[in-house]
């Protein structure tokens, strides 16, 4: 499958099969993204098999300490839960936060990408002080990978997040494929129970 061209923050065509972006990467976002927009609209069965598709993938195709791979099995566990398999679910959310506590490694693996700016002096700027630049990308990464974790704790708890999950995804994702998009996208596509919608039935 050939996907399109992607455009960049720099105006400039990036090619869609850069390193680190798989089918798999691509076809997990969709997976997670769908199944949340029908949790929103309270069509819980319909994100429940979704969830389940989106960590038959994980497991296949990401790494032990992708926090990916815990979102998936968070997500799955409470599809579990409501179906009335607690024990099975409790489980789940055991390995769920266990992926996520070991996801250190990799989350300071990503890759912080320099972005073109809208002014010469913004692209001189980052390029003098790029240290303190990658610095402060990577608190920020961190504060989402903080959100995700404790987003999956209360998930596990049956309690509301304190942090959004759906609606913060969609204006903080990236244009590109890139390494920080796959934690965003693990961070923001937990389910929040506050989040999830009714389906007037």
């Amino acid at each position: 499958m050939c996907a399109g061209p992607i455009w960049g923050a720099d105006g400039k065509m990036k090619d869609s099969a850069i390193e680190n972006w798989t089918q798999a990467d691509q076809d997990w976002e969709a997976l997670q993204e769908q199944a949340a927009e029908h949790a929103a609209a309270g069509r819980l069965d319909e994100a429940g098999t979704l969830w389940a598709d989106a960590l038959y993938l994980a497991r296949q195709a990401f790494v032990a300490q992708d926090p990916r791979l815990a979102t998936s099995i968070a997500n799955h566990a409470f599809a579990l839960r409501r179906k009335g398999d607690a024990a099975g679910a409790d489980r789940l959310f055991e390995e769920a936060g266990r992926v996520w506590d070991s996801s250190a490694p990799w989350i300071w693996s990503i890759k912080i990408e320099r972005k073109a700016r809208s002014s010469l002096y913004h692209l001189r700027m980052e390029a003098k002080h790029w240290k303190t630049y990658e610095a402060t990308k990577r608190k920020r990464l961190q504060n989402f990978a903080d959100e995700g974790r404790a987003a999956i704790a209360a998930l596990a708890a049956g309690t509301p997040a304190d942090s959004r999950g759906l609606s913060r995804w969609w204006p903080e994702k990236t244009p590109y494929p890139s390494d920080s998009r796959k934690l965003l996208a693990a961070a923001l596509l937990t389910v929040r129970i506050n989040e999830i919608g009714s389906s007037g039935d």
